[in-house]
Order: C-alpha cells, then sequence, then structure tokens
C-alpha cells in the first residue's frame, strides 16, 4: 500500500530518487518492473507492473470506436512506458512525459493505495488551492455516510 506525499528533486537528466520506503515495496511487488503513463489531470501515473497490466487489459477493451474510450486509450496505454528503478533507486522519466506533466526541477510523489502519482509542483499546488477552497465537496453516492 503506497500512500504519504514526498517531494522530489528531478536531475538534469530526468531521473526520480524514489525514497526507500517505497523502493522496497516496489522491488518486492514487481521486481523493479514499473509502469509510467499519463493522467488526464495532467499528472503521471506510476504502477508496479502486475498491478498496472489489469487495468490495461480493461482499457483495451473498451470499443475504438467510441470517442472517449479510444482517446483514453490513447491517453494511459498510449503513453504508458516501461520503467525500472537503476542500482541507486532513481527513475527516468521520459522527455515526452516530463512535457506532457510539465515536470520541472520538484516533484511531487503521492501515493494513492495501488500506485503513485507524480505532480509538478504548481500543479499539485494547483490541486490542493483547489481542494482547500472548495466551499462544499460533493461526495459520491458510494461515500453516503461517510465520516473521518
Amino acid at each position: 500500500m503506497f500512500r504519504g506525499a514526498t517531494s522530489l528533486n528531478m536531475d538534469a537528466k530526468g531521473r526520480l530518487a524514489v525514497p526507500a520506503k517505497h523502493r522496497d515495496a516496489l522491488h518486492a511487488q514487481s521486481e523493479g518492473n514499473l509502469v509510467l503513463t499519463a493522467h488526464p489531470h495532467r499528472c503521471l501515473l506510476l504502477y508496479p507492473l502486475p498491478a498496472w497490466e489489469p487495468i490495461q487489459s480493461k482499457i483495451m477493451a473498451l470499443s475504438s470506436f467510441d470517442r472517449q474510450s479510444s482517446a483514453l486509450q490513447r491517453l494511459l496505454v498510449g503513453f504508458a512506458e516501461d520503467v525500472e528503478l537503476d542500482g541507486a533507486g532513481r527513475l527516468l522519466v521520459s522527455p515526452v512525459l516530463r512535457e506532457f506533466a510539465g515536470f520541472e526541477k520538484q516533484v511531487m510523489l503521492v501515493g494513492q493505495g495501488s500506485h503513485f502519482e507524480l505532480w509538478s509542483m504548481e500543479a499539485w499546488r494547483a490541486q490542493l488551492q483547489q481542494v482547500m477552497s472548495a466551499e462544499s465537496v460533493e461526495l459520491p453516492d458510494e461515500l453516503e455516510g461517510f465520516s473521518l
């Protein structure tokens, strides 16, 4: 289970050092074999390969004749890249994905249970501002009666 938010610095080659606590879990789940892809919110998704494969299968089972389905296929599967952690626990983000997500030096790694989101610092701050400024957040029906 991946959780927590961590600020990471991207080096000049586009590498991010994954925190040790997450590195160990990623190696245990997937021997360091990961998938990095684009998300419609302009962040990136980082999945251990075994967690990504059923998602990709579901996406590819959608009709390519449906505009929304094919757009989602192009985005999620079209941008998907197999990546590995190097010996120093770093992850290389390709120039294409860095450009898509607007990455510069600082990137936020945000645990989402089965995977991570990677946000540019600017987009992450905007996301937080949007959530914090919402007067009322409408919860989905599944969370009716949910409390913290």
